[in-house]
């Protein structure tokens, strides 16, 4: 199993922190983003990253050979970070990954080692961690799922009333999914328009497809997306080590 981490964005709704820093590189309790959720995938057992970069893309490279030197780091730059979204991101990695399996990380994500821990225990070869206890809005991926626990939809379009909790960006997917969803990335990202889609719309048309994807449920474990001063505040207060 591989890991991939998205980390191209720019973290423009924390700006001026994002200024000259890319966010996964914030501090949070004295380590960055990205230190703290490379030393959780390496304690679970994986040592190969797929990084996808983008804005500041050098200091993040830098930042990864310098702090794990040993880490088996493979760098994949997305030059239209600024124009496109997390699908696009996702798609370049397709040559990667090839034939294997991986979790998928969004790179703001500040989360306790068991949520990973769990999720690569678990059972279910195509699986998304949800945390039900999250007041939701128009921001959060909102999940479906029905009485197998099997996920009808993730989108922020969702109603967050018929929604059972919020995605929290790590997800498991096995090796035979993979080559599908890669397959429909690449199909979305031929038509422009798609360019500004998250990859939660491929996972979404490959539902419709009858393909299984389950949610597990992480609530009561720590973590936060970080996404505006207000949560990098509260990560500070979670995670002080």
């Amino acid at each position: 199993m591989k890991a991939i981490i998205l980390a191209a964005g720019v973290g423009s709704r924390i700006r001026p922190l994002t200024n000259n820093c890319p966010k996964s590189l914030l501090k949070v309790g004295g380590k960055t983003i990205l230190e703290m959720m490379i030393s959780h995938i390496q304690d679970c057992g994986i040592n190969e990253i797929i990084f996808v970069l983008g804005y500041l893309e050098e200091q993040i490279k830098d930042h990864v050979k310098s702090k794990f030197p040993d880490l088996n780091a493979h760098f994949v730059i997305n030059d239209k970070y600024a124009e496109t979204n997390t699908g696009f991101s996702l798609m370049l990695t397709k040559d990667l990954i090839g034939s294997s399996g991986f979790v998928k990380f969004d790179a703001d994500v500040v989360f306790d080692k068991q949520i990973l821990k769990k999720l690569i225990e678990s059972e279910y070869a195509n699986c998304l961690c949800f945390d039900k206890d999250i007041n939701l809005d128009a921001e959060e991926i909102k999940v479906i799922i029905d009485d197998k626990n099997r996920v009808l939809k993730a989108s922020k379009s969702v109603n967050p009333k018929d929604a059972i909790g919020e995605s929290i960006g790590i997800e498991k997917i096995d090796s035979e999914t993979a080559k599908l969803l890669f397959t429909e990335l690449q199909i979305m990202m031929q038509d422009e328009q798609n360019h500004q889609e998250y990859y939660e719309a491929a996972y979404e048309r490959l539902i419709e497809k009858n393909l299984a994807f389950y949610a597990l449920d992480i609530s009561g474990f720590k973590w936060i997306e970080i996404d505006t001063k207000d949560d990098f505040l509260t990560a500070e207060k979670i995670f002080s080590f």
